[in-house]
């Protein structure tokens, strides 16, 4: 009967070892990776040649499965028109996403939301989150309840006004511990969606002022995202609602080359489709999910070597197309914002990833893009 007990012991104890979580195991090779990551980076050094930074990405990204991979290109969002805190709490609990939109809801929620958030990452083990917002100067009273009063992109006068709202928003935005910053709207006027959140009121305006803009916003290391590529401004309708479409030449890609060059971070790609135009038609489907608008354009054309972040993907424009979340990634974005469904979108693009060896290897880019953003934000420390 001792001898039956002694077994029944061993063999317990052995079965205990082999079963310890996944988060387990993950959690002691993210604290590692952490800890040696030695060198104090700042934003930008994102976009520059550095040896140190590119093995220092390399270190983390070998310290996660496939899993935690796939998790760095889900961003869902919490407030009035996200998601629950009980709902983020999960998703973090299951590792399955990588950021979170803070969307509609008090300065003082979301100040403590990210402190718990980050707080559950820190036990679970989980590769820290950008924390993003809609804190545009038309929308971030909206967006932020309880954050300081400033004018509408419209109702700037003066670059020097765009950099003081700049740096107010930016100030305000760290306060609460939001690292990315879904501005500034680089688009024309006319779309009366769009068109008040612009600097597009004088259309020489848009270039200098988004580029200022962007300054003042990275300066105060938080990341700053021209948007909506290829172009809103021009189009009649509502994304919220529809696909719109681009009827030929592409008018207001222009607004993008020079911010690009002087270095803007991130690019939200918006659910328009373009048409009648033989080099860019997205052939009926959005911007969002087109390699053509993505990868040969934005990526190639343009040399764009930042964050590519998708409009939410719970618009009309976008929502209604199977997974839509997949074929964004496959088209190159490396953020996948508001799915419809995280946790299916995560399950769908992390199967995809288990059997397509070449959306694999896309996965992995943007992972390694987002990674080496976090690294240069700070957020390893």
């Amino acid at each position: 009967m001792n001898k039956l007990i002694l077994v029944s012991v061993v063999v317990l104890s052995l079965f205990q070892s082999c079963a310890q979580p996944a988060e387990k195991k993950e959690k002691s090779a993210v604290e590692t990776v952490k800890k040696e990551i030695k060198k104090e980076y700042v934003l930008a050094d994102y976009l520059k040649e550095d040896a140190d930074l590119d093995k220092d990405v390399e270190k983390v990204f070998a310290a996660l499965d496939d899993t935690a991979i796939v998790a760095q290109l889900i961003m869902p969002a919490v407030g009035r028109l996200g998601q629950t805190e009980a709902t983020i709490k999960s998703h973090i609990t299951d590792r399955i996403i990588g950021g979170v939109l803070m969307l509609n809801g008090t300065k003082e929620e979301f100040t403590s939301w990210i402190k718990t958030f980050e707080a559950m990452n820190d036990t679970i083990g989980n590769l820290p989150f950008m924390y993003s917002a809609d804190a545009e100067p038309s929308l971030v009273n909206r967006k932020i309840i309880g954050s300081t009063p400033v004018k509408k992109a419209n109702e700037l006068k003066t670059v020097d006004e765009v950099r003081t709202v700049a740096q107010v928003i930016s100030d305000e935005l760290n306060a609460i511990g939001i690292n990315y910053n879904f501005s500034p709207v680089v688009d024309m006027s006319p779309n009366k969606t769009v068109g008040f959140r612009s600097f597009g009121a004088v259309p020489a305006n848009i270039i200098p002022w988004s580029q200022a803009f962007i300054e003042e916003t990275q300066a105060k290391n938080i990341l700053a995202t021209a948007k909506h590529f290829p172009g809103h401004g021009l189009v009649s309708g509502d994304t919220h609602k529809s696909l719109q479409m681009i009827d030929g030449e592409l008018k207001e890609i222009g607004n993008y080359p020079s911010l690009i060059e002087n270095g803007v971070m991130s690019i939200m790609v918006a659910h328009i489709g373009v048409t009648n135009n033989p080099k860019y038609d997205t052939k009926g489907m959005p911007a969002t999910t087109s390699e053509v608008i993505v990868t040969q354009l934005l990526r190639g054309e343009y040399g764009f070597r930042g964050l590519i972040v998708t409009d939410a993907m719970n618009m009309g424009g976008v929502a209604s197309i199977p997974q839509c979340e997949v074929k964004a990634v496959n088209a190159g974005c490396d953020i996948v914002l508001m799915p419809v469904d995280a946790k299916k979108a995560f399950n769908d693009i992390l199967k995809k990833y288990r059997t397509d060896a070449e959306f694999k290897k896309k996965v992995d880019a943007s992972a390694k893009r987002v990674i080496r953003m976090k690294i240069a934000l700070g957020l390893m420390k």
